[in-house]
């Protein structure tokens, strides 16, 4: 008995040692774990998807939520995953900029502008998006407000004021917009009260939260919890701050990468350019930040230019691009119509729906996307890594693999036919080119191969 005694106590010494340096070894991981990103758990369907951005006001002539639905099944057939709809809320008349003003000079939070059309004509669009499989993001304006935002009258202490007491602008130029004050706890509560509503009351699937970086980063966390208590939720940041990333955000922008692939079209940087920033990048963000690519949105188009003015000979190389390097593609309203003109920004100016080489090469891209798993978002699908070629400045090439499905992309990123000459077995192996169909072999005596100006070859391995 004494022996059976003394094998207990042995034993269970033991075993209280045994959960000590277990829970201090989760202690330290879990101390550890606290300095990474802890990203949400986003919706399944974020795994692969494309994202649309909808200018309401400018879809049709009608410009109504109505309206827009009826083009909800050709969005559907094109692939769309994701709707992300510009700010649906009443326009501000105080300091109103142009006719009907900027959707973000938000008069009610609360309310949809009745150019749109009604809460219940809102609410079906959502209900129908939902119905093809599609996620909704409401695009919101946490950092200013309207002037004539009934918060300015009641709480004019929930917005920014100078040494005199009056209410500030945020930026010199944002006439139209009133800065809020994010000391004021009373209106962050208000905040997060707002975005619940649509949420709960709407059933909408996330945000796109407009000039994110200019929220204290605190508040998007706080509100991110809070909402997090109704359903799982999709956020992107118009912002690539890091900190907004850790908790509170799901995508962010990808801006660099837009403004440097302009650059390039313009012959102002290289592909070699181009590779050094997308290392950069995939060290700065880990896999599980998603990074929205896109050649255009609604301020690139309005303020900036169509594509066909940014990448006058490009605009199909780097719309291909946006699809197989890490990242989500954005596609903004009438780009799959080959939209040439500058939409009116404060103005009604209507899209003109048509089909065009853009509408094939959208859909062919989705297509693409969905197919191929390296290439999907996030840790779903395959970081990328540069082939190995002997030095050409015109040249990008990588290759994105996840289990047995690889995918070889291959850029001349110049006006001038080129030489691609790769120098290691990584590339080597058969192909299919999903653009041509063609069948391309690449092994150790066939390794050179001319690429035309701004052409691509996507390359799938067989």
């Amino acid at each position: 008995m004494k022996i059976k005694n003394l094998i207990f106590l042995i034993t269970l010494s033991l075993f209280i040692f045994a959960v000590s340096c277990k829970e201090n070894s989760t202690k330290k991981q879990n101390e550890a774990d606290s300095t990474k990103l802890t990203i949400n758990e986003y919706p399944e369907v974020i795994k692969n998807a494309v994202i649309y951005e909808v200018n309401i006001r400018q879809y049709t002539p009608e410009g109504t939520f109505n309206a827009f639905v009826e083009h909800i099944p050709r969005l559907k057939e094109l692939g769309i995953d994701i709707l992300w709809i510009m700010p649906v809320f009443p326009v501000g008349e105080k300091n109103r900029k142009g006719e009907l003003g900027s959707y973000y000079a938000v008069k009610d939070y609360t309310a949809v502008n009745p150019e749109f059309g009604t809460k219940e004509d809102f609410a079906n669009l959502v209900k129908v998006a939902h119905e093809n499989d599609m996620l909704v993001i409401l695009d919101w304006v946490a950092n200013h407000t309207a002037w004539d935002n009934k918060w300015i009258t009641e709480h004019p202490e929930w917005f920014t004021q100078d040494e005199q007491e009056n209410i500030m602008a945020p930026v010199d130029d944002w006439t139209d917009v009133a800065d809020l004050n994010y000391d004021n706890a009373e209106m962050r509560a208000e905040m997060i009260k707002s975005l619940k509503y649509w949420v709960e009351e709407f059933d909408v699937d996330g945000y796109r939260c407009d000039v994110a970086m200019m929220v204290p980063t605190d508040f998007w966390e706080q509100a991110r919890t809070e909402l997090e208590k109704i359903k799982p939720l999709f956020m992107l940041a118009e912002s690539e701050t890091d900190d907004l990333m850790k908790s509170a955000f799901d995508m962010n922008y990808s801006w660099e990468l837009l403004h440097l692939t302009q650059e390039v079209a313009k012959g102002l940087k290289n592909a070699t350019d181009l590779a050094d920033y997308l290392n950069r990048d995939a060290q700065r963000f880990p896999q599980e930040v998603l990074r929205m690519t896109f050649t255009s949105n609604h301020d690139e188009n309005s303020w900036n230019g169509t594509v066909f003015e940014r990448y006058p000979n490009s605009y199909k190389t780097f719309a291909v691009l946006t699809f197989v390097v890490p990242g989500m593609p954005l596609i903004y309203s009438g780009q799959e119509a080959c939209l040439d003109k500058k939409l009116a920004f404060f103005y009604k100016d209507t899209i003109e729906w048509k089909n065009c080489e853009m509408t094939d090469l959208y859909k062919d891209l989705i297509k693409l996307k969905d197919e191929n798993q390296a290439l999907w978002n996030g840790e779903s699908g395959d970081e990328l890594t540069f082939a190995n070629f002997e030095k050409n400045d015109d040249i990008l090439a990588f290759i994105r693999q996840k289990d047995e499905n690889k995918v070889l992309s291959i850029f001349n990123l110049s006006d001038n036919e080129t030489e691609v000459v790769f120098v290691d077995e990584t590339v080597y192996g058969k192909y299919l080119n999903y653009f041509t169909g063609a069948e391309i072999e690449i092994n150790a005596e066939i390794n050179k191969f001319k690429i035309d100006p701004w052409d691509y070859w996507i390359l799938i391995k067989k």
